[in-house]
Order: C-alpha cells, then structure tokens, then sequence
C-alpha cells in the first residue's frame, strides 16, 4: 500500500462523500480507492467511514483522522510550490466555472493577458449558471454572483455588478414603454423569467427611488436557466429584462436594447470567488483568484457590502 495514495484517496472521499466521485477526481477506479482505503483501515486497525448503498458517512476516529491528513497533504503541497521556481512560475491545470456571460464578455476577452503573465497554467473553463459540486465534480474555484448560502465554502467578494431595466425597441413598440415600475405588474406587460438554481423560480426584484420602494415580480411566458440565453430572450423581443450594465452596454450603444426607469436605482448583486475549505489555495489558484479580483475591480468594482439575492 503506498500510504500517500490511501491518505489521498480517503480524504477525496470524506470530501466528496462518494467513493464514485472521489475516484473520478483521482483518475482511479472506484474498485482502488476503495481497495486503498480498506488498506487504510487495516493498517490503523480502526474504521474510518460508515459506508451503505446510499452514502459514506465518516466515523469519529475518521473525522479526527482526516483533520490530520488533510493538513498533511496541504503540507506536502506547500512544500512543493515553495520551490523557488514553482513560486515564480505557477504551473498546472486550473478548474474553474463561471456564468456564461461573464465568461463571454470579460473573463475570456481578458484570459490572453492573464496567459501571457502565467504560461504555465491550462485553464479547464466550465462556462454554466448551474450549480456546481466543487470536490465532486473536482473544480478549483467558481465566479458566482449572488450571497454564497452554502457555509462550507470559503468565497473572497471580488466585484458588485450594478443593475438596470431594459427592454428591446419591438417590445416596446408592441407593448409601449411602462411609465412606471409597477406598470410592469399588469396585464399589458411582460418579463424574461430567470431561473435560478437555487429556487427553479424567477425572483422579484426590489427597486427604490428616493423613499419610493416596489417589489416587481412581472408576468412572464418563458424563463431561462441561462444568462446568454435571456439576454437573447429579451433582444427578441420577449419581455422587460433585469440586466447587469456589463451586459447591457453594447446592445445599448447598438439601439437594441432600451434603458427604463433610468432615475430607479436596484440594490447591486455582488461577484464571488468561491472554493472548497479543505482544498489548498495552491499558487496557480492564488494567482487566478488575484487576477479576476483585479479585473473585476475595473470592470465591477464593489459597491456595496452585499445583497439579499440568494443563490
């Protein structure tokens, strides 16, 4: 039994709580994990994990085991990325998962110039709104907006992105343009739904002007689970969008889409970082979350201190 490998295999599976999943993570069969951290066992004379055909729950001796393994191995990491050459140059592949308009509109646009600083490190781009298992799915790091709900993730806030209301010139020709927010509540009007992960349903939006404050939900005959998606949605003339500015900039400037309720302000939805709590921040990740803070900050520099939009 090589023990790096068992401790390896058994803290993957106490992460992803699957012996599935940790050994797709690990490029292993689930027969060697599972064979490694029997051999663990055995070699410790003690059980580890409670394993059923439904789940693998870890024992008290496993989970004051892993605590030790776990520091072991980010260790052992540091180690190796505190080499002189692998501090100045971060080397490696990098998971990382963002929403797709993101991705589109300023996060690949900028990627050359973070390549050019770090030609070392591979970029794997999961370009999804969907939620993702982090350890299970074995992704470095995700870009979400919205508060992080989930306490078992370490998230760095790196941007707020400022909303708007916009409507595309057919729509409002068919439609006519809603003199006021809570016009969009009636009969006349629609909206793009956007299903949130989270929820599977559209979330109303706040908006305040002045002391005036309206919770809008809107009428809607299609929602989207995707961001590229309802943006397209609404340039087609399907109904009134929420919009971060980022987003709407250039279908603005090229008349296709119109600003309303210009003197309504929307509370910000702010941008996470977010990563697993036993993972190692290794330098490739560091450097990377440094990076999109950096470009974010130009791009949607934090606003506000949060948001009650939940994800």
């Amino acid at each position: 039994m090589d023990r790096f490998d068992a401790m390896q295999a058994f803290a993957r599976v106490v992460e992803s709580g699957s012996f599935t999943k940790a050994a797709h993570t690990l490029h292993m069969s689930r027969t060697t994990v599972t064979q490694l951290v029997q051999q663990l066992e055995a070699r410790l004379r003690v059980r580890l994990l409670h394993r059923t055909t439904r789940r693998v729950q870890v024992t008290a001796d496993g989970a004051a085991y892993y605590q030790r393994v776990a520091r072991l191995l980010a260790d052992l990491e540091d180690a190796e990325t505190s080499l002189s050459t692998a501090a100045a140059a971060p080397r490696g592949r990098l998971r990382v998962d963002v929403p797709s308009p993101l991705a589109r509109l300023i996060l690949i646009p900028a990627l050359p110039a973070f390549h050019a600083l770090y030609p070392d490190i591979q970029i794997h781009l999961g370009v999804s709104d969907r939620r993702v298992d982090l350890v299970g799915d074995n992704v470095d790091c995700v870009v979400r907006g919205g508060t992080i709900t989930n306490p078992s993730l370490i998230a760095r806030q790196v941007g707020d992105l400022v909303l708007g209301v916009y409507a595309a010139p057919v729509y409002l020709q068919r439609a006519g343009t809603p003199p006021h927010p809570q016009a969009l509540q009636g009969a006349q009007h629609h909206t793009v739904g956007f299903l949130w992960e989270r929820t599977g349903q559209p979330l109303p939006i706040a908006m305040r002007r002045g002391e005036e404050q309206v919770h809008i939900q809107g009428h809607y005959w299609c929602a989207v689970d995707d961001g590229n998606a309802y943006l397209a949605a609404g340039l087609a003339g399907m109904g009134v969008l929420w919009l971060p500015d980022y987003m709407a900039t250039g279908p603005v400037a090229a008349g296709d889409l119109v600003h309303l309720f210009s003197d309504w302000q929307m509370e910000p939805l702010p941008l996470f970082v977010a990563y697993p709590p036993h993972r190692h921040v290794s330098a490739k990740l560091r450097v990377f979350i440094d990076w999109v803070a950096a470009l974010l900050a130009q791009q949607a520099p934090v606003v506000a201190a949060g948001s009650r939009i939940l994800l």
